[in-house]
């Protein structure tokens, strides 16, 4: 397996999109207050080129897997970014790709200064909230920040 994980480029947004709303329909979690109707779902290297964030995206072969990223998402507290738009695809699952993704961007968190990482999840999501939870995200009793997302019931929150 030749497995590359690398930032974002502006030739991913179109696969990207396809995946994530791929993965948002085999969860039936593709509604409304979700990144699945999220307008900047279609153009995710352009929202990455905002400072203080980052995305990488892993690819096998030149098939895109999946991305990770974090992002300054307004509102949340001070030192503190979202790890967002965590998606892969059914056939990555469970080989580590997605723990390689997450790590990574829990290293650029790092690097840009964060001293919290937050998210947000769906209970139909369980084997991703198990991999959080694993990595060290404590569960929230209500969210934070403004991402829009509020169709969202799972907040968690990573100390860095």
């Amino acid at each position: 397996m030749a497995l590359t994980i690398r930032p974002i480029q502006p030739a991913d947004n179109e696969p990207l999109a396809s995946l994530i709303r791929t993965v948002f329909r085999e969860f039936k979690i593709d509604k409304p207050g979700t990144v699945y109707t999220d307008p900047t779902t279609d153009a995710l290297y352009q929202l990455f080129e905002r400072a203080a964030s980052a995305y990488f995206v892993a690819e096998e072969n030149g098939v895109l897997l999946g991305g990770c990223g974090v992002y300054p998402t307004e509102g949340l507290p001070e030192g503190c970014a979202e790890l967002v738009k965590f998606y892969l695809a059914a056939s990555a699952r469970g080989k580590g790709v997605g723990n390689k993704l997450m790590q990574q961007s829990i290293a650029a968190a790092r690097e840009l200064g964060y001293k919290q990482l937050y998210l947000e999840s769906f209970p139909e999501l369980a084997r991703a909230v198990s991999m959080y939870e694993k990595a060290g995200f404590r569960p929230l009793p209500n969210a934070l920040g403004n991402s829009g997302h509020y169709a969202c019931t799972i907040w968690m929150l990573k100390e860095l």
